[in-house]
């Protein structure tokens, strides 16, 4: 048995899989609804689906070039009488990396574009239904991102051992330094799908607000709005496709930097002295199969049931279930006795605790981005309220929040950190992390509801739907709007844990034991590091403005010489939109993109891996901050500008939407827009991709700057 455990965890990623076409083929049967809804869906998908072939063709070329340049530099290894090129390995493996992260966003697409419209047929008959209905597809996207990652990951860990057998004492190693390839192409594609995507969605969301909403005084998703389709769109290639990407990512790098370092401890243990390397996999591969049952929990009764409560059923059920299954798996694989990695020494019982720890770091960090993002809290209040007095105050009082929103987070990560390390040193802060993303399929199954939900409320608003119709919608949507912040306060929370991992891998592999901030090289590495996230947010916000300037100027134009919009006699130029937002964010994605791919390499190749040790942790708590912060202010304005669209009493007196409070609500959500759904979900992985392609590069810069 213990010689066939590593196809273990294939075999979870297939069992994900096979569930996913289950759930997949039930969605695809649901009632579709009458002929103008899926119409309107039909744009919706369309316009999906050239996003996607646009940006695959662009980043097809990437990844050739990438490839064909980590083909070219990589060392020869002899195995058996025979010469092994691991460049050419890590070329494939960097390939397959780029293609599952693809097909990852592929596969949340596609069902998100058929649940949509699905949902806003559910929901003429009840919110329970409207609830499976969304939720089964988000369920399809989570299960497909963590068990496309843990068989591309098991399987080819399982190939590279096959490959390098011969190599003895340095097979696992080797095989582990190949697989970087892999992790370096999820992450390439995940940041410009998340970039991209997010430039899309909210070009489009700015667009169709500022001339829709506030100019023309028509409803968000009125079907005379020619910015609509578009802004749909923007949900699917933003919210799902770049989020699948990004937490398909995540997933990898945060097990690979656990195998990566778990190489580096000698046990003497039942798996060849594999254990350390194999428990990430396992872990995360029992986290799969376990939300999947808490999938079952997801459900409500009736209308006055709450939907929030229903997904934290199932949530907590898959983290508690994850976490008593952890320890029999570490119980069972880690061997008993001292285990030490560079001078820590530790117990299997420890690195238990670190899981657990890891697991409550990702809980706090979800309850206080919802604490802080949600409708009918404090800080949304203090924005609605600020928002009687005016735009510039509601600009004020959002920015507060998402400042001060930084404090607990950053608190208890801090605190994750050395509690992990206090149990079991730096492997403990690596495990730590891997426990946090085993559940990752239920995360992104709740986060992935969201815009299928949103979607659906803007499908019922197009077809003119009975109100009680759009009620159910929005009573999913505004819930949808909460978990995706906490969806992106839990992944930049990972990113951090992870970093810290990905960090001391680079320190291993580069030949370095410390990085001196005494000399004056390493902190000038520091302070560059620390400026990147402000230029790669400031570049993101900048392109969504440059493209929501050319949508407003479209949709100006449509109502001015398109005649009959306004009257339902005329639909508008969708298409045009869509095209307006798929070009810009192809174009403006590339530049944020190369800041974070080629930024490393230069510095690395220049001045050594200490100096390039000092940028990492300048990008990282940098980016940290910069992620929370504008995840939480732009997650703060949206919910603000809701609870306007749903009635909110101030002074005593009910406000409702079309108020003057209502249209500075607006400008506020504009504004927290590119903050919540392209810069700020960006830094995690910015963070990350910037560890990894040092970690790449490690063994070809050792000795650089000596």
């Amino acid at each position: 048995m213990n010689d066939y455990v590593i196809y273990l965890v294939p075999a979870f990623g297939l069992v994900g899989l096979l569930v996913m076409a289950f759930k997949s083929a039930w969605v695809s049967k649901q009632d579709a609804g009458d002929a103008n809804m899926q119409e309107l869906a039909g744009y919706i998908a369309d316009g999906a689906m050239a996003f996607l072939k646009a940006e695959w063709r662009v980043l097809s070329i990437f990844v050739l070039i990438t490839a064909a340049l980590l083909a070219y530099t990589g060392s020869i290894h002899e195995v058996g009488g025979r010469q092994i090129h691991s460049s050419w390995l890590i070329a494939v493996a960097f390939i397959i990396g780029a293609v599952f992260s693809a097909t990852a966003g592929y596969i949340g697409m596609r069902v998100a574009t058929k649940a949509n419209v699905r949902t806003t047929q559910a929901a003429r008959t009840s919110l329970k239904q409207a609830l499976k209905v969304s939720f089964t597809g988000g369920t399809v996207m989570g299960l497909g991102v963590a068990g496309l990652a843990v068989l591309g990951l098991g399987g080819l860990f399982i190939v590279f051992l096959a490959i390098f057998a011969g190599l003895g004492a340095n097979q696992v190693k080797t095989a582990i330094e190949v697989l970087t390839g892999f992790s370096l192409g999820a992450e390439s594609i995940a940041l410009f799908a998340r970039v991209g995507g997010g430039i899309y969605t909210k070009a489009a969301d700015v667009g169709a607000d500022l001339v829709g909403k506030v100019e023309a005084g028509i409803p968000e998703d009125d079907v005379r709005n020619p910015a609509t389709i578009a802004d749909n769109v923007g949900d699917n290639v933003g919210d799902v496709a770049g989020m699948g990407a990004d937490l398909f990512g995540s997933y990898v790098a945060t097990i690979l930097a656990t195998m990566v370092l778990g190489q580096e401890i000698r046990v003497n243990d039942a798996f060849g002295g594999m254990s350390p390397i194999l428990l990430p996999m396992i872990v995360c591969g029992l986290g799969l199969i376990f939300s999947i049952v808490g999938t079952f929990f997801v459900r409500i009764s009736d209308e006055k049931s709450s939907v929030q409560n229903a997904l934290n059923l199932g949530n907590w059920s898959s983290i508690i279930l994850t976490v008593i299954a952890s320890f029999f798996a570490v119980m069972w694989i880690l061997p008993e006795g001292t285990i030490t990695l560079r001078g820590t020494s530790f117990t299997r019982m420890d690195v238990f605790w670190a899981i657990v720890v890891g697991t409550v770091v990702g809980a706090i960090m979800s309850i206080v981005t919802e604490y802080y993002t949600a409708m009918g809290k404090k800080p949304v209040m203090s924005i609605v309220r600020q928002s009687a007095t005016g735009h510039a105050t509601n600009i004020i009082g959002g920015l507060s929040v998402g400042m001060k929103s930084t404090v607990i987070p950053i608190l208890t990560l801090a605190a994750g950190i050395v509690v992990s390390y206090y149990f079991a040193g730096l492997y403990g802060v690596a495990i730590a992390a891997a426990g946090m993303m085993s559940t990752t399929a239920m995360q992104l199954a709740i986060d992935a509801f969201g815009p299928i939900a949103d979607n659906a409320g803007g499908i019922a608003e197009m077809s003119q739907l009975p109100p009680e119709v759009r009620e159910r919608t929005d009573n999913l949507d505004a819930v949808g709007n909460t978990t995706a912040a906490t969806g992106k306060g839990f992944a930049i929370a990972s990113a951090a844990l992870t970093a810290l991992a990905l960090f001391a891998a680079f320190v291993g592999m580069a030949g370095i034991d410390r990085i001196d901030i005494y000399k004056a090289n390493v902190l000038a590495g520091l302070f560059i590091g620390a400026m990147i996230p402000f230029i790669f947010s400031a570049l993101c916000i900048q392109a969504v403005g440059k493209a929501a300037m050319d949508m407003v100027q479209e949709v100006r134009r449509q109502f001015r010489e398109i005649p009959g919009i306004m009257e339902y006699k005329t639909k508008p130029e969708y298409e045009k939109c869509v095209a307006i937002s798929t070009k810009a964010s192809i174009r403006e994605m590339m530049l944020p993109g190369a800041i974070a791919l080629i930024t490393p390499v230069i510095v690395g190749f220049s001045f050594g891996p200490e100096v390039l040790g000092g940028l990492l942790a300048g990008v990282t708590v940098s980016g940290v901050l910069m992620g929370i912060f504008q995840n939480n202010a732009g997650g703060a304005w949206d919910n603000a500008k809701k609870s306007f669209e749903k009635g909110v009493e101030i002074n005593g007196e009910m406000v409702y939407k079309g108020s003057d409070a209502h249209k500075a609500s607006v400008t506020g959500d504009t504004v927290g827009d590119p903050f919540k759904d392209t810069s700020g979900p960006s830094m995690n992985i910015l963070i990350k991709l910037m560890s990894i392609v040092s970690l790449v590069i490690a063994p070809y810069i050792y000795g650089i700057g000596q």
